[in-house]
């Protein structure tokens, strides 16, 4: 029986369902904003279910053109994000965006996620802005960064736009990801010899001085034509150096042809299947070296490996032999 005390207390709140995979990407197919955001919430944390997701994505995905967007800080990537977005819009064209940020040490989320300067695309429905932490990844990209453009890509993106967050040197995984990547390059930021230690002039296929207006951009512009000038590039591509005034909106419409061209010269000399190829084969090594450090963790604190290190201490072992017996046993 229940008691009067029983039979007047609260009603414990109803648990909230669990939305299933299958719905989520049936949404996301139909373009739902919120669908899209849960599928990449579930990549980015690394869920049970991302198995699943990638699964059921991977029919859907590989029509959309990816470009890479890079660039030291404080060259205007945010401002000009906002206006390529802007122009591609305009040709009816739905962009999903992609700003991968510095993480915050603490709660190891995206530090700039409020994306201030993308305000002007907040209301559209044909825009999908997401901020991703990079996570400690050097390389400016999150581990989950090309299972979140596979999402964008699946859910009816025409074009994915991936900011990264500008560390220098490391910039160049973003080739790996990319069909086309630009690089973004500005009056006041470092002479072309800084840049070309940066190693961003081997892995663009469009420049952009931005902030054309200001004094010193033509010397940018000359010393640039210069250095790329001493490379090669296959299929006879020259990458072009486009000057804009992003805050104005000066020069994105020739970013844009410029885009378009390396991609139709891309699909054109068979290229963009083999880029396609060699990303998948990277994401496949990602994942794979992955799941081998989680065995590898597990295995850490074994009985097994601490008598291979004292094996190794006690010269009866040598490390590479000792590392041979631990991935055999792994």
């Amino acid at each position: 029986m229940t008691s009067a005390e029983d039979a007047g207390a609260p009603e414990p709140a109803p648990r909230r369902r669990r939305p299933q995979v299958a719905e989520l990407v049936a949404d996301a197919r139909t373009g739902d904003p919120r669908a899209v955001a849960r599928l990449i919430s579930l990549v980015e944390d690394e869920a049970p279910e991302v198995r699943e997701v990638a699964e059921r994505l991977s029919p859907h995905a590989g029509a959309a053109q990816v470009i890479g967007l890079t660039g030291a800080p404080g060259v205007g990537k945010s401002t000009s994000l906002s206006a390529l977005v802007g122009a591609f819009r305009q040709m009816g064209r739905r962009v999903g965006v992609l700003a991968v940020d510095p993480s915050s040490p603490f709660s190891g989320g995206a530090l700039l996620g409020d994306r201030v300067r993308m305000q002007d695309h907040a209301t559209d429905g044909g825009v999908y802005i997401r901020s991703m932490a990079s996570r400690g990844h050097l390389g400016g990209l999150a581990w989950s960064t090309p299972q979140a453009v596979r999402v964008l890509d699946a859910a009816g993106c025409d074009v994915v736009i991936v900011e990264t967050v500008g560390v220098g040197q490391s910039e160049v995984a973003i080739a790996g990801l990319a069909d086309t990547t630009v690089v973004m390059l500005a009056p006041g930021m470092g002479d072309g010899i800084q840049a070309a230690k940066a190693g961003i002039l081997e892995i663009g296929d469009v420049y952009v001085v931005n902030k054309a207006d200001r004094d010193g951009a033509h010397q940018v512009v000359r010393e640039l034509r210069s250095m790329l000038s001493l490379g090669q590039r296959e299929h006879g591509w020259r990458p072009p150096i486009v000057e804009t005034v992003a805050s104005v909106g000066t020069g994105v419409d020739d970013l844009v042809a410029a885009i378009d061209k390396h991609q139709a010269m891309l699909s054109e000399a068979g290229e963009l299947a083999g880029k396609r190829r060699r990303r998948a084969r990277d994401e496949i090594e990602a994942i794979a070296v992955t799941a081998l450090r989680e065995r590898f963790a597990d295995f850490h604190g074994s009985a097994d490996l601490d008598g291979l290190a004292e094996s190794v201490v006690s010269g009866d072992l040598d490390p590479y032999s000792a590392a041979d017996r631990l991935v055999a046993a792994l």
